[in-house]
């Protein structure tokens, strides 16, 4: 029942992070774009910690797969994650042909954002199943990992047309999609014996997608040598607070 309770916790304070848009309002765009920056090699440490060090150990050591399932579980994960950003970029181009794209490409982000939101749901809930301490490190890497995130899609709302008020309360509505999530794997985690254990393993793989695929690329952006140090040193804090959280296993 603790499991439950805290998974519910978990997914709450997530959605809350889609008001963090409402702390960038007043930050200047050069301000707000270098903060970004560390807020995403944060997230890269935190999605590798947690997928290496807790979940990846975890599927391993459950003794319920095999090392064969659970490694083609993860490639399933990360093949996943990448077929479903194809999908979303392929129609992200067909909006850009339109001559009044900007509000379509608005509703493309909430669509998406939702669906990420409802897969970070079902992430957090399989991770609570396991245990409790798997699920906190998996809802602290969610976090983190959503704060850059959500700060970005603010932005493209409000460029899409919609006023700053209007752009955070809808950022929020999709990011309540989590809880749907969170209810399906509870759900499916009461009927299917062991059904936690499958999907964990393809969760590493999307957190280790969006890590390397989608945010250090971004860092790669930064050309400065004092900058990439920073970057570096805060992507190992991340790691290292994953490493941390074994403390409380």
């Amino acid at each position: 029942m603790i499991n439950y309770i805290y998974g519910f916790i978990g997914v709450f304070i997530v959605s809350l992070v889609s008001l963090v848009g409402v702390f960038s309002l007043s930050m200047r765009a050069d301000i707000l774009k270098k903060y970004i920056n560390f807020f995403i090699s944060l997230a890269i440490g935190a999605l590798l910690g947690d997928a290496f060090i807790h979940i990846i150990p975890e599927a391993f050591e459950s003794g319920v797969l095999g090392v064969e399932t659970v490694s083609i579980l993860i490639i399933s994960g990360i093949l996943l994650f990448f077929i479903v950003e194809k999908f979303v970029h392929w129609h992200h181009h067909g909006e850009d042909k339109d001559e009044d794209h900007i509000h379509p490409v608005g509703k493309l982000i909430l669509f998406t954002d939702g669906f990420h939101n409802l897969i970070d749901g079902a992430i957090i809930g399989a991770s609570f199943l396991v245990s409790v301490p798997i699920g906190v490190a998996t809802t602290i890497a969610v976090i983190l990992h959503e704060i850059p995130q959500e700060i970005g899609d603010f932005a493209v709302l409000v460029h899409a047309g919609y006023t700053k008020k209007r752009a955070l309360w809808l950022n929020f509505l999709s990011a309540l999609a989590s809880v749907v999530g969170l209810i399906i794997v509870f759900v499916f985690g009461n009927i299917v014996e062991g059904a936690a254990l499958y999907f964990i393993p393809i969760a590493a793989g999307g957190f280790i997608y969006i890590a390397v695929a989608d945010l250090i690329p971004e860092l790669h952006k930064t050309k400065n040598i004092k900058h990439s140090i920073i970057q570096i040193c805060i992507i190992m804090a991340g790691v290292l607070s994953m490493l941390a959280l074994l403390s409380l296993e």
